[in-house]
């Protein structure tokens, strides 16, 4: 009995890996036509180079769009294979030996958990790398998405000390009505303002400010330095507030942690998306396993509809639980829900779904 159920966990673990390889070749195959059809005349226009096309564009586009949709293409591979197995009656043969619903699910949550694990690690470490020259790729041939300009910039360079630019331009790195204040013990003992202040992209931190004045306050006493042009070491540089869209998608999960803390320490509120991101790559390999025991206990059972009653119920499941993701993680982005709390309620309410199903499955 324990060999042969050693050689049942084997064969659902392939089975089940099998059909979730093949289900992301299907569909990226799919995505890939679609997209390129879609994208064809910006190549065209923007002459994009072949090279860049397959190697910088769609060599990272397959991994990112396979990595995205992961909890979906877990979704149809259970469902798929496992109604194949209720339909020839091989369930009911396991049963048959003795075998509890329970122990069915090992070999599934198994092959649930590699597939969570290589997730989270490809969106964690490999996908933001490529990321980069994908996102790259489509600012310069697909769609400008390079952040240009910014205003009213208020963050912490350091402690007890706040700089606020008015306008920053990002063509010539200036920013324009420049101040910064020094505070010691919570009283201003400095205050600086100048016209512009301008970044030195051949060192990091450098700033030269013009036309400025620096009002030092002590006690009763106060002293007065105007001047025409100062270099000065800021801890602040232009990437800090001209967040480019889908920046975060370009971060690793440790630099994702350590952006995110930095921001909150210098008083930078637009981190929102930042902090979906990094909540949304571990809730996403979570999904694995809720989604992969809804869709075994929804497939289990051999019924009169078949493959294509659960497979209906499972893509509408599916795609719900997408499209609750979205509106959460929207409320979130524009709202005042914690993106912590907005990336895991889908989670949270899939698993009591879960758990129901569960206790409706065959025994």
């Amino acid at each position: 009995m324990g060999k042969i159920l050693k050689r049942l966990d084997l064969y659902i673990i392939k089975k089940f890996l099998g059909t979730y390889i093949f289900a992301i070749a299907l569909i990226i195959s799919i995505a890939v036509v679609f997209d390129f059809n879609e994208k064809l005349d910006k190549f065209i226009t923007n002459n994009a180079p072949w090279q860049a096309i397959v190697f910088d564009y769609y060599l990272n586009f397959i991994p990112y769009f396979a990595n995205l949709f992961s909890s979906l293409f877990v979704f149809i591979s259970v469902i798929f294979f496992t109604s194949k197995l209720a339909e020839n009656s091989e369930i009911i043969a396991m049963f048959s030996t003795g075998m509890s619903f329970k122990r069915l699910m090992r070999p599934y949550m198994i092959s649930a958990a590699i597939i969570a694990i290589a997730t989270f690690a490809l969106s964690a470490y490999v996908i933001p790398k490529g990321s980069v020259t994908r996102l790259e790729f489509e600012n310069k041939y697909v769609k400008k998405s390079k952040i240009l300009t910014a205003r009213n910039i208020q963050l912490e360079v350091d402690s007890g000390v706040i700089a606020y630019i008015e306008r920053y331009q990002d063509y010539n790195n200036t920013g324009y009505r420049f101040s910064l204040d020094k505070f010691k013990d919570k009283k201003l003992v400095s205050h600086l303002t100048a016209r512009s202040i301008t970044y030195d992209t051949t060192s990091t931190y450098r700033w030269t400010i013009k036309d400025y004045t620096i009002r030092e306050v002590g006690g009763f006493k106060e002293k007065i330095v105007t001047g025409d042009r100062i270099d000065s070491i800021i801890k602040m540089q232009p990437s800090d507030f001209l967040i480019t869209r889908n920046q975060q998608e370009m971060l690793t999960t440790p630099q994702l942690g350590e952006y995110i803390d930095q921001q909150k320490r210098r008083g930078f509120a637009n981190i929102k998306e930042f902090e979906i991101e990094y909540h949304r790559r571990i809730s996403a390999s979570f999904a694995a396993f809720i989604l992969t025991a809804i869709g075994l206990s929804l497939s289990s059972r051999k019924v009169k509809g078949g493959m294509g009653l659960h497979l209906g119920i499972g893509l509408g499941l599916s795609f719900s639980l997408i499209l609750f993701q979205t509106v959460s993680s929207t409320f979130a982005v524009n709202g005042s829900m914690p993106p912590a709390l907005a990336v895991w309620i889908p989670n949270i309410v899939y698993t009591f779904i879960a758990i129901y199903l569960y206790r409706k499955a065959p025994k």
